[in-house]
């Protein structure tokens, strides 16, 4: 018997988290995190919320970046990972065909009519890699376009087809891409004409910025797309399984019929990476075309058996509970009680989205007095207001949100998906009291922004 005993650890060293993160992994992570007063210790976590070991609870407006569309430690994916371990599955003996996969890709594929097959992986930039695999291959092309401020993920491939030039420098060659505006038909015409083109990806929603497809688009481009011989793949990592407010997002319009699906995140269920690419049935058969061909795309860990279960019962959930007509109905109450403060601060430009993906966004404002404050801190790094918010809301409210993106005034809120009417209170409430304090000149509030300034001047 081992001597392992991961309480005692934990017990033992756990208050070490930020110094052991500093000497042994990334650390710029610790030292962003004490800049911005976001070094907390969270001693567990339950639902929406966070606890601390006074038993304060925080409000979690972030979800682990889209993953945990459940909350944590839901009770049910929590007993089916319990019983997967306990039942001591044959797992990945990678020459038979376990139960698991086959179940969960016809459950998923039942909410995505249309798609036919399902290749599983361990992250959402490894579904982005296996959709482009897939397009180049089927295709026979080497080109792919992507939209202007995309974000696919941080693997070679994905990184490829990432709209922000800050993740790409240093890292070429990548693969053949051609950036082209969201919702410009022409632009994609114009591509789609040189005849090398494999596919267009594209989000649904963009994360970064929160900017929505202009309708029809998707359905526009989907029909140019095939016209010439190419693919529409929507990644849908972040805002699928029901986090727009239909259980993918490109479903919210008639007529829109994508070639592959990518999806990842809230299919973990919050525990054990998992990641799906969806697709149709003949862009499989060409991948896998013959015996010899049966490995020529896979992963390691994909289709485990714990990752299977998770997402059993992540949808068996979704289903019980209706997470998506919650996230559609307190979306909804959510950007209505924040769009009602547009008027009433000068420095709320607007509120967008869909479902519970909303991006509140703020702009230069009118009055002489703001405006020189506002122009201070641009002129010092654009994207330091939207974090002057964001701390005082972790920091006086006991709010987890973050900015949209480096380089933008805009504060994503991706909650996750159980959240309901209480947390749409208590986050419209603290908002506001913060809107306030920017716009009454609050001495502590404007400090600290002149706090940010020096941080980036010093960075430069």
């Amino acid at each position: 018997m081992t001597g392992f005993d991961l309480a005692k650890l934990l017990a033992e060293r756990g208050e070490e988290r930020y110094e052991l993160h500093a000497r042994y992994l990334n650390h710029q992570l610790p030292r962003m995190l004490r800049t911005i007063g976001f070094d907390k210790v969270y001693e567990r976590a339950e639902g929406a919320y966070f606890y601390d070991a006074e038993g304060n609870d925080y409000l979690d407006m972030l979800a682990g970046f889209g993953v945990m569309g459940l909350g944590r430690h839901h009770p049910v994916v929590r007993q089916a990972l319990h019983d997967v371990l306990d039942a001591q599955t044959a797992d990945l003996t990678r020459f038979d065909c376990q139960p698991l996969p086959g179940l969960l890709a016809e459950r998923l594929l039942s909410f995505a009519p249309g798609m036919e097959r399902v290749f599983f992986g361990n992250s959402g930039t490894e579904a982005v890699e296996t959709a482009l695999k897939f397009a180049r291959f089927a295709t026979g092309r080497p080109r792919v376009l992507y939209c202007d401020h995309a974000f696919h993920g941080l693997t070679t491939g994905s990184l490829s087809v990432n709209g922000e030039a800050g993740f790409r420098d240093g890292f070429a060659p990548l693969l053949p891409d051609t950036a082209v505006p969201l919702g410009d038909l022409e632009a994609l015409r114009a591509q789609l004409r040189k005849g090398d083109v494999a596919a267009l990806v594209v989000e649904p929603i963009q994360g970064k910025g929160v900017h929505e497809a202009p309708p029809g688009y998707l359905r526009a481009a989907g029909e140019l797309l095939r016209k010439h011989g190419a693919l529409l793949i929507a990644d849908e990592v972040q805002t699928g399984l029901g986090r727009t407010g239909d259980f993918f997002a490109y479903q919210h319009e008639d007529g829109v019929d994508p070639d592959l699906v990518c999806v990842a995140k809230s299919l973990s269920g919050g525990y054990v990476p998992v990641s799906a690419t969806l697709g149709k049935e003949w862009i499989f058969k060409k991948v896998y075309s013959s015996m010899d061909r049966v490995l020529v795309h896979s992963a390691s860990f994909g289709a485990n058996a714990q990752a299977m279960a998770a997402g059993l019962a992540t949808l068996a959930v979704m289903e019980d509970e209706r997470i998506v007509e919650n996230a559609r109905r307190t979306g909804d109450l959510l950007r209505e009680r924040l769009s009602a403060l547009v008027d009433r601060y000068e420095l709320l430009y607007e509120v967008r989205g869909r479902g519970l993906m909303v991006g509140i966004e703020f702009g230069k404002p009118r009055s002489l007095r703001l405006r020189s404050r506002w122009t201070m801190l641009q002129a010092a790094r654009k994207g330091l207001f939207a974090q002057m918010v964001v701390v005082p809301l972790l920091q006086r409210h006991r709010i987890l949100t973050q900015v949209s993106g480096d380089h933008l005034e805009v504060i994503k809120l991706i909650p996750p998906l159980v959240v309901g009417e209480p947390e749409v209170e208590r986050f419209v409430s603290a908002f506001t009291q913060v809107m306030d304090d920017a716009h009454s000149g609050n001495g502590l509030m404007w400090d600290f922004g002149r706090t940010l300034v020096k941080q980036a001047l010093a960075n430069r």
